[in-house]
């Protein structure tokens, strides 16, 4: 029943894609802002009781809802899994974005490709070159397809798959809403809710990195991840990356993220031998580079499907 769920689902979405300014989604943000609103009194553990609230409130009526048709029927019990895959599944909420980032670049309009991106990633693009443009975009493209999309699999595999599902995906979202706003940064409230998600994508962040580097180039992704997902400030975020990075042979993140602090010194006693160790692999991402990511993607979507259809053969014949 789980790979039909999420294969229904993917089908689903393909056909009718929800957008990610949907109701539903706007009624959760309205509940963590509400949540953030009535306990933020600048303490950690109200940040932490608010979490829990926001999750009771959406994970207990999911998962009595799952229950009740699974009494039913099979078929009812098939037809809210498919329902709450659906909307806790994000594949293409954003690929407008990536797709005309994509073409703008083919084309050469730098200036349409920075207005996309900025209105995608809330980011000043004004001085972005398109190589800039590219990495930013692939980057944006590989965390965004974990999370809505790889982290829900591995999570509705729980017992309760759509209640933990749905717990990923709000999970996420506390950890984002009561942390990166100017206004909750350095906010304590928001302190739990960031190590809650910690946890929770530990495991999956790591199965994706894993699914990328058996997808693509096995070697460069693996060797990417132990040398230099640290250069990260998110730990989840610098694995995915580095391993896509390396799966694709392209060089992701910037000289600043994670860089040690440089002394000036006489060039000529310079040992760049070790620097050139150092440098992350992989070339300057292009515009070519957005389609490479595309088929990564697709291809560790594949391998996802393909071990979930293994595994429920193995649970129907065992």
């Amino acid at each position: 029943m789980t790979f039909l769920s999420i294969l229904c689902a993917l089908l689903i979405e393909q056909l009718k894609p929800l957008r990610a300014d949907n109701p539903i989604y706007g009624g959760i943000k309205l509940l963590a802002a509400r949540m953030e609103l009535w306990f933020n009194a600048g303490h950690a553990h109200h940040g932490k009781l608010g979490w829990f609230l926001v999750m009771a409130a959406l994970m207990v009526p999911t998962a009595l809802i799952y229950w009740l048709a699974s009494r039913v029927s099979p078929f009812a019990a098939l037809a809210w899994n498919i329902l709450i895959v659906y909307l806790t599944l994000g594949f293409r909420h954003y690929s407008h974005y990536y797709s005309s980032i994509q073409l703008a670049l083919n084309s050469g309009d730098d200036a349409a490709a920075r207005i996309l991106l900025a209105e995608w990633t809330k980011q000043d693009t004004s001085t972005m070159e398109s190589s800039e443009i590219a990495r930013i975009a692939v980057e944006k493209a590989l965390v965004t397809t974990h999370r809505n999309v790889f982290g829900v699999f591995f999570w509705f595999l729980m017992p309760v798959g759509p209640a933990c599902a749905v717990m990923y995906r709000v999970a996420e979202y506390l950890a984002r809403a009561w942390n990166e706003p100017e206004h909750m940064k350095n906010e304590a409230f928001g302190v739990f809710a960031a190590r809650a998600f910690y946890w929770i994508d530990w495991i999956p962040a790591r199965l994706t990195a894993i699914a990328f580097a058996i997808v693509g180039n096995f070697e460069d992704a693996i060797y990417a991840w132990r040398n230099f997902a640290s250069r990260w400030q998110d730990e989840a975020v610098g694995i995915i990356l580095a391993a896509g990075s390396g799966a694709l042979g392209i060089r992701l993140g910037t000289p600043l993220q994670g860089a040690a602090n440089v002394m000036p010194v006489d060039p000529t006693t310079l040992d760049t031998t070790e620097l050139e160790s150092d440098a992350a692999p992989g070339e300057e991402p292009t515009a070519r580079a957005l389609q490479s990511t595309v088929g990564l993607v697709w291809r560790a979507l594949l391998l996802w499907m393909l071990l979930l259809l293994l595994l429920s053969v193995a649970v129907w014949l065992g």
